[in-house]
């Protein structure tokens, strides 16, 4: 892939005497099927035209004054010439092979000449305009790391912001990224948004030029964050990158409707359906209108649609857009899509209770599958939930078994989608009550994603997942670990304020409250009800069976007064669902009549007892791919979990 680095290059030759040009290349999106891979950037006319109107802007007379003044040496005999003129003419002929230079090797030869004859300042824009190729390649991220460095060191003085400053600042950022340092190349990132962001304030630098670069900085900013497992966060900088475009691109632009197709897959890809849905819209009307109603582009948007669709449970609307989308891929020959694309409809025909249809479906995909492919694991899968639904387990494990033997083959070659598989099998066998088959399979899942340091997120939603089978299923002392590790994990990828984090130490708090250590269990049952009622609001359902539970943790400490306060206000909160939790409030009222009386001296064992929430399973896991989620079991909600 094609690196963002590439995207702010043409803007370097505004800013150095040498006018260093660089070779624009086109970029492409990334599937829109895979929320794995970073996103691209796409250069475009308006940015290189941008570009050398700001040159001329600049330095009207700078390049002209060059070229007239070594034609003019030209024209003289060389023996003619002073000492000075040829110094002169010796640098033209050196800045001229260097703007021709087409590859690495003959940049590194013209710049071994350039050191001896060139200014530090000049020398430094070179070591950028060399960086940002090598970047630009992918084939060797050190060395671009160390030109980048060489960079910083001549342009980073007196703390005077400049363009090429941020353009070196994104260029580490980009390098840091490739070799996995997270850390690092937020940080040179961070710094890059905020010098663009004060030249932009101070006027230094024309709108035109800054966007580009800044359009590059959000774009590496979103990569960097997602594979840090902080999506929610990265999304904030691929809506920023998404404005910068429409800031410059024509308002149809196909280039945009992939950018907003970017922006919808990003929304699905942490379960917000509702916010992906008018990006996707958007996407398809742009490319309805600039490519077809039968173009590629407009099929991978139906089929994305068709996602969100099934997210919002509107199954027919989603089976409608598959349908559709299928077609075109149909008549484009793209079989491995179209084939996706029938093992999705199944799923959503098994969602809308059509499982004999879905089965149909499904043995006619099979038969397009190699017998050892990762298409032929997700049919099977597919297929053992359709018969799930009927209820028919025997042969639903025969085909969660013949899944799991391929994916164990691939799990080397590709971590991420079969620990996804394995997640979504895992679901399945908890419904069929084959706990330990699934918590199994989940350490094995933990076991390829703690490897991958871009998958830390996924990481501590397996965690919570194991930690709550593991007390549902009586493993208490076992579970705390996991629990613990999830929370922690979970803190650092979404904030501490996430209805995630919320829902695992919930579920801590019961642990604790299990192994009589009630102090504990009040300090995260206090952690889940503050970021329940910020996340959730306090008249959530969930919000309000924290608040019980936190009450329960007060009776067990002998703190009946806060105990009562607590239980008081979630029979208030319960009173506000009005007849729908009739039931919750009957019990609610029960538990405040036990408390009263332990306050009063009379004991009654049953009011310590705190479980987990009945739906915490549907905050903390589950598949981060729109494929993937398409494929997962329809569930009830004490077994689906999301992150």
């Amino acid at each position: 892939m094609r690196r963002v680095s590439s995207f702010a290059a043409p803007h370097l030759h505004v800013y150095t005497r040498t006018s260093f040009s660089f070779i624009s290349k086109e970029f492409t999106s990334t599937n829109p099927i895979n929320a794995n891979e970073p996103i691209s950037p796409q250069s475009s006319n308006t940015h290189l035209k941008s570009c050398k109107k700001t040159h001329y802007l600049l330095f009207p007379n700078v390049k002209h004054q060059q070229s007239q003044r070594f034609n003019t040496l030209v024209d003289q005999n060389p023996s003619q010439l002073s000492s000075r003129q040829r110094k002169i003419q010796e640098r033209s002929q050196l800045e001229e092979s260097f703007e021709s230079a087409k590859t690495i090797q003959e940049m590194l030869n013209v710049f071994q000449e350039m050191e001896s004859s060139f200014d530090e300042r000049e020398l430094g824009l070179a070591c950028l305009r060399i960086g940002l190729k090598l970047d630009q390649e992918g084939e060797d991220p050190e060395k671009a790391l160390s030109f980048a460095n060489k960079a910083l060191n001549v342009l980073d003085r007196d703390d005077k912001l400049s363009l090429p400053l941020a353009m070196t600042l994104q260029l580490l950022g980009s390098t840091c990224y490739s070799l996995k340092r997270f850390n690092d190349s937020l940080g040179y990132l961070n710094r890059a948004n905020r010098v663009l962001g004060q030249l932009e304030k101070d006027s230094s630098c024309s709108v035109e030029d800054i966007r580009p670069i800044l359009h590059a900085v959000q774009l590496e900013l979103c990569n960097t964050k997602t594979a840090m497992g902080r999506r929610e966060e990265a999304l904030g900088n691929l809506r920023k990158s998404l404005e910068l475009k429409e800031m410059t691109l024509e308002r149809d632009s196909k280039e945009l409707g992939k950018a907003n197709r970017d922006v919808a897959e990003a929304y699905v890809a942490i379960l917000h359906f509702k916010e992906a849905l008018p990006f996707c819209l958007k996407a398809l009307d742009i490319h309805k209108v600039q490519l077809g109603q039968n173009s590629v582009e407009v099929a991978h948007d139906r089929r994305l649609l068709g996602v969100i669709y099934t997210g919002l449970e509107e199954h027919e609307k989603a089976l409608e857009q598959n349908q559709l989308s299928q077609r075109v891929l149909k008549n484009w020959g793209l079989d491995t899509d179209l084939l996706r694309a029938e093992i999705d409809a199944a799923n959503m025909q098994i969602a809308l209770g059509r499982y004999d249809e879905a089965i149909n479906t499904l043995k006619g995909v099979v038969q397009q599958t190699g017998q050892e492919s990762e298409d032929r694991a997700m049919v099977f899968i597919s297929m053992a939930k359709a018969l799930c639904n009927q209820e028919k387990s025997t042969d639903a494990e025969k085909c969660l078994e013949i899944a799991c033997g391929i994916l164990g083959k691939k799990e080397k070659v590709f971590p991420v989608e079969v620990a996804e598989a394995y997640m979504e099998i895992s679901m399945l066998y908890e419904t069929m009550d084959k706990f330990e088959a699934a918590i199994s399979l989940l350490k094995r899942t933990l076991s390829l994603l703690e490897k991958l340091p871009q998958e830390q997120h996924s990481v501590g939603s397996v965690s919570a997942r194991v930690g709550w089978l593991l007390l549902l299923t009586g493993g208490v002392q076992h579970a705390i670990p996991f629990l613990e590790d999830a929370a922690e994990r979970l803190k650092e990828s979404f904030g501490s304020k996430h209805y995630a984090v919320g829902y695992v130490y919930n579920n801590l708090g019961a642990a604790y409250l299990e192994l009589d250590r009630p102090q504990s269990a009040a300090q995260v049952f206090a952690y889940a009800k503050d970021i329940m009622d910020v996340s959730l609001g306090p008249h959530h359902t969930d919000s309000i069976e924290a608040c019980q539970n936190l009450s329960k943790a007060y009776a067990a400490m002998g703190s009946y007064h806060l105990a009562i306060n607590f239980q008081e206000k979630a029979i208030e909160a319960w009173e506000g669902h009005g007849p729908s939790a009739v039931d919750e409030l009957k019990e609610a009222h029960r538990l405040l009549e036990q408390l009263k009386k332990k306050a009063s001296g009379i004991s009654d064992e049953s009011i310590t007892k705190a479980l987990p929430l009945a739906n915490s399973s549907e905050a903390v896991f589950g598949s981060t791919s729109p494929h993937k989620l398409v494929s997962q079991p329809s569930r009830s909600k004490e077994m689906q979990l999301k992150c």
